[in-house]
Parts: C-alpha cells; sequence; structure tokens
C-alpha cells in the first residue's frame, strides 16, 4: 500500500525587475545616434567626424551611470523610460551638431554683429547635467508620496517662477526668460513639475467635492462656487500669463494639464467641455487686444504673407514658411542627415523649429518616429497611473504625462502650422539646459512612481500560532 502526499509550494519570486531588458535597449539607444552622428558627418565633409568616439564613448558613459541608479535605487522601474529619453537626447545631440556646421548660420549671426558659437558643446554639457540632476532625484527621492507634504509650497514656488520673467526684458517678444549676465534660465520648464505636485496633492482631497457637489446647468455638471473658486484662479493666471508674459505656450500647459487632471480625478466629461470653452475664450481675448500674440496668430494664418510684393506691417518674419517648406522638401523618407536646407530658418533652427530639420532630413518616416518615440513615454507614464497603489501618485503620474504631451503637441503643432507658434522647445531634442534638465527631471519622478507602483508587496510575517498549531489525523 502506497500513500501519495501533495505539497503545494507558494513562490515568493516577485515579478522581474527588467533591468537587463533595459540595459539592451540601452545599447541601441547609444547606437542609433551614433550611427546618425556618423551619417551626417559623411553628408556634410564626405569623412566620419573626429568626435565621433568621444561622443560614442560619452553618450555611454551617461547612460551607463543612469542604468546602474536605476538599478540600484529603482529596480522595478518601467524599463522603457530611461532608454527612450537618451535616444531622445543623443539624437537632438546630432542634428544640433549638424546646424552647427552650418555656414548659413555663421553668416548670419556676423550679419546682425553677434559671435557664431556651437551649441553642441553646451548642449553636451546641460545633457551631462541633466543626467546627474536625474541621478539626485532618484537617490535623495526614497518615495514620491514625500511629495504630497509641500502641496501649497509647491503652488508658492511655482507661482513665483512663473512671475520671476516678468521683472526681465523681453526675448523676441516674449518674456519667458531669466538672464542674469551669460546665465540665463526659463523658469515655465521647472514650473510644470511643480505645478503638477500641487494638482495632485490639491485634487486628491477635493475631488470627491468636485465630483459629487455638483449642479446640472445646460447638460453640465458644474461644481459649487467655493469648489469652482481654484480653478477661476488658475485660468485667470494662465491668462495674466499669456497677457503680461506674452507666453502661450506655457499658458496652454498650465491650464490644459490642470484640465486633464481635473477630469482624471472627478471623472467628469463636463470639465474636458468647460475647459475648452474656458481657454477659447481666454486665447480669443488676449489674441484680440495684445499685439505680439495678434501678430503670431496672423503669421499662423497667413504664413507666406511676408514674400507678398508689399507684406503686411506684421509679415515681419518667415520663419513659419521656411519650416513649412522644410517639410515639404523632406518627402517621406528625407533628403538625408546633413543634406537638407533646414538651417534658412535662422537663428530658431535648434532651438523652436529643430522639428523642421528632422522633417527635411529624415522624412515623414523619421518625423512619425521622433512623435512615436514621444508618445511611448506618455503611454508608459499613463501606463504608470494605471499601476500606482496611492492616489496621489497616480495623479501625479498623469499631470507629468499630461504636461509632457501638451508640450510636444504645442511646439509640434506651432513648427507644422497646426496651430499658432508657442516659443517652447521640443523635449531633449531641442537646444536648451532648462529644457534638458526639467525634463530629465521628470522622467526620474516617472520612473521613482513606476519603481513604488511595480515593486512586489513585502511577504506576510510568519503566524506564530500556526507554527504551534498541530493538526492529527487518525
Amino acid at each position: 500500500m502506497s500513500s501519495t502526499s501533495n505539497t503545494t509550494t507558494i513562490s515568493t519570486i516577485g515579478p522581474p525587475s527588467r533591468r537587463n531588458t533595459e540595459l539592451a535597449l540601452l545599447v541601441f539607444a547609444v547606437i542609433v545616434p551614433v550611427f546618425a552622428y556618423a551619417n551626417a558627418g559623411l553628408a556634410l565633409s564626405d569623412e566620419l567626424p573626429s568626435g565621433m568616439l568621444s561622443y560614442g564613448l560619452g553618450l555611454g558613459l551617461l547612460a551607463g551611470v543612469g542604468h546602474l541608479v536605476v538599478r540600484k535605487f529603482a529596480p522595478y522601474a518601467d524599463p522603457l523610460l530611461l532608454p527612450i529619453a537618451t535616444l531622445l537626447n543623443g539624437l537632438g545631440l546630432v542634428i544640433i551638431w549638424r546646424l552647427d556646421q552650418s555656414r548659413r548660420l555663421a553668416q548670419q549671426a556676423k550679419n546682425a554683429d553677434r559671435v557664431f558659437s556651437a551649441a553642441a558643446p553646451n548642449q553636451l554639457i546641460y545633457s551631462a547635467m541633466a543626467v546627474a540632476l536625474f541621478v539626485g532625484v532618484l537617490i535623495f527621492l526614497k518615495d514620491h508620496r514625500i511629495l504630497q507634504r509641500y502641496t501649497y509650497i509647491s503652488m508658492v514656488g511655482a507661482l513665483i517662477l512663473l512671475i520671476l520673467p516678468v521683472f526681465f526684458p523681453p526675448v523676441f517678444g516674449a518674456r519667458i526668460w531669466v538672464r542674469v549676465g551669460s546665465f540665463s534660465i526659463q523658469p515655465a520648464e521647472f514650473a510644470k513639475i511643480i505645478i503638477a505636485v500641487f494638482f495632485s496633492g490639491y485634487l486628491m482631497v477635493k475631488r470627491d467635492a468636485l465630483a459629487l457637489a455638483s449642479r446640472r446647468v445646460m447638460g453640465l455638471y458644474l461644481p459649487r462656487g467655493r469648489d469652482l473658486g481654484p480653478i477661476l484662479v488658475v485660468w485667470a493666471m494662465s491668462i495674466l500669463i499669456l497677457v503680461f508674459e506674452t507666453d502661450l505656450g506655457t499658458s496652454l500647459l498650465f491650464f490644459g494639464m490642470f484640465v486633464v487632471m481635473l477630469y482624471v480625478a472627478t471623472e467628469r466629461t463636463s470639465w474636458i467641455v468647460f475647459g475648452l470653452l474656458m481657454s477659447a475664450a481666454g486665447a480669443v481675448g488676449v489674441a484680440s487686444f495684445e499685439p505680439h500674440v495678434k501678430v503670431r496668430v496672423m503669421a499662423w494664418l497667413h504664413p507666406f504673407a511676408v514674400y507678398q510684393e508689399h507684406p503686411p506691417s506684421w509679415a515681419t518674419t518667415e520663419q513659419i514658411a521656411q519650416a513649412l517648406m522644410s517639410f515639404g522638401s523632406g518627402g517621406v523618407f528625407g533628403t538625408g542627415l546633413g543634406q537638407g536646407a533646414s538651417d534658412l530658418i535662422g537663428f530658431a533652427a535648434n532651438s523652436d523649429f529643430i522639428l523642421a530639420t528632422i522633417g527635411e532630413e529624415l522624412g515623414l518616416a523619421g518625423t512619425m518616429a521622433i512623435l512615436l518615440l514621444y508618445g511611448l513615454i506618455v503611454e508608459r507614464g499613463m501606463r504608470t497611473a494605471l499601476a500606482a497603489r496611492d492616489p496621489f501618485g497616480k495623479l501625479l503620474s498623469i499631470g507629468l504625462s499630461a504636461a509632457f504631451a501638451i508640450q510636444v503637441f504645442v511646439v509640434a503643432g506651432g513648427v507644422m502650422g497646426l496651430i499658432p507658434l508657442t516659443g517652447m522647445t521640443m523635449p531633449f531634442v531641442a537646444y536648451g539646459g532648462s529644457s534638458v534638465l526639467a525634463n530629465w527631471a521628470l522622467i526620474a519622478i516617472l520612473i521613482r512612481i513606476s519603481d513604488t507602483a511595480r515593486r512586489p508587496a513585502p511577504a506576510p510575517a510568519p503566524s506564530t500560532d500556526a507554527e504551534m498549531t498541530q493538526v492529527v489525523r487518525p
């Protein structure tokens, strides 16, 4: 007679950390920009660029440091965020270097009595500083829920950052910079992260009042007056930014992010309609009497008016027209890196209009690939929000992802002629220290939230009662 005993083993092994997957993707994220660098050098001078090895080693070093820190301090984080950010940053460096070789840009600077200096070395320094900030956020921000303690402090900090540019002279008609000597910073890039922290903390407390305590007016559920007050304040702040700083991009980003987070927190579709109506009313009102905004709207409606025999007074720039012609000449597959003429756009070719260079030299296929990479960052942020276990983490992930998506939309839409030009820069790709620093910090916070969301729950402590209980079978 034989007896068989069944033993059930409960595995304590959690989900895979996916760090090796991240490492493999980082290898491709470094190889692709190095290949693009070589391609651009061959097109421009029929030989490999002299700094190709040092560029590859530098980009690989930055990617390796970021990976080791994620492996150590956020082992269960999303494996796609770091490689995508590295790939975009690396491609941006290549395109900026390609524009640095333009003789037209050097001649334009000489004609304007400006000293032409290469932007790629500075952007590489900014990228190294940004990765250092990325590392610092992951090391010192042990838990994203700590940020909830600073809800109202973050509101004050964000307002200070948004108001500061008013006290400094405008640059090309917009007050978006803080300049002290040779040092300059664009505070709105950092304000978007701080504002997301404030909105997340505020909506987590007020979401029930905003969702339930409402009245139906013409098919829309509107909140009570005391709950509607903060929304009106945010709307007024976005309009004031547009009026005093003539910064269309920041006001769109500011108010659009809040409306998206309101919708997610309350699950009320009426917030989307209400937000669109308020933003449209504010934009139309400001565009009617603010000269700088009006000029941008007219340039958007009539981009080729500058080429008329007698151009109107507001037709002072041909940048939008040059950008549209760059996209048209690029076709489906582009002219090839280093073989386009997007440098005709002028001084903003490596910042506001860098997407035009991508459209001309990489074509529709390359432009869609870049936009797809941006879309993947937004998708991974949304997935992180779905997986987050705490409401603050959910709202913060949604807010940061929405801010990133809105910024890409307003920049790409302005360069392509879909909406008026906003003056913001393409994340990771365009030249600008503030932009690359702020967006690497944004990626670090998303990685921290995703690590907390994907980390396996701790095993329950053993019960002493269960160990002492014996079952006696006859």
